[in-house]
């Protein structure tokens, strides 16, 4: 079974990005690193239950990447909501063998593409143009090719933020195509068709916070 791997919250500046979680979440990110090539980089959030958060931004380290860039971020509708302030634009879900499970799936989540960051090696659906399909409400896939215990969630440390759960708000025709997906929160699917969108709720120090 497919299983959440991790929530993305998309910001225009890591730095910024940073600062407007921690008013909400009220703790620091782990350093990530840089995505060579597709222009992004990237800080990250422990969560437990072998899930965790990204944040993610343009690196302007890097030049201009040849493919848009993951997640939207070239997306001049998401640019313009961001400049407000950071959104959680999308989710992943993990698979032992993410060519089966895709052959499962009831929608095309992208192409499988391997990436690395160190020695982290693993798979990703990535779709033509950047738009995860169902606008980010149906989730990517990903295959970690390396042992459990180099994964993010076994190497970032406890950070007391836990998910509480997960909503996503979509039309028919995304609820109808949801995967199942193994988690250790809730994950509610409810149909809307003027309000699309995604909610996490996390249990911090200072209390339950939600981000969308």
């Amino acid at each position: 079974m497919l299983e959440l791997d991790h929530l993305v919250v998309a910001c225009l500046d890591l730095d910024d990005g940073e600062a407007w979680l921690r008013e909400r979440l009220g703790v620091p990110l782990a350093p990530g690193g840089r995505h060579a090539g597709w222009g992004t980089h990237n800080r990250l959030l422990q969560l437990g239950g072998g899930v965790y958060l990204e944040l993610i931004a343009p690196d302007p380290s890097q030049p201009e990447p040849q493919a848009p860039r993951p997640f939207m971020l070239d997306d001049d509708a998401l640019r313009a909501r961001l400049e407000r302030r950071p959104h959680l634009v999308h989710w992943l879900v993990r698979a032992d063998d993410i060519d089966r499970e895709l052959r499962g799936l009831g929608y095309l989540p992208g192409t499988v593409t391997p990436m690395t960051r160190g020695t982290l090696r693993w798979r990703i659906t990535l779709p033509t143009g950047g738009h995860p399909a169902g606008g980010g409400l149906l989730p990517s896939v990903i295959q970690w090719d390396v042992p459990m215990t180099e994964r993010p969630t076994a190497r970032l440390p406890e950070a007391g933020v836990r998910l509480a759960g997960l909503a996503v708000r979509g039309p028919r025709a995304v609820v109808e195509r949801r995967p199942k997906v193994g988690a250790p929160v809730p994950i509610e699917w409810i149909e809307s068709r003027d309000d699309a969108g995604l909610s996490a709720t996390f249990e911090t120090p200072a209390g339950r916070a939600t981000i969308d």
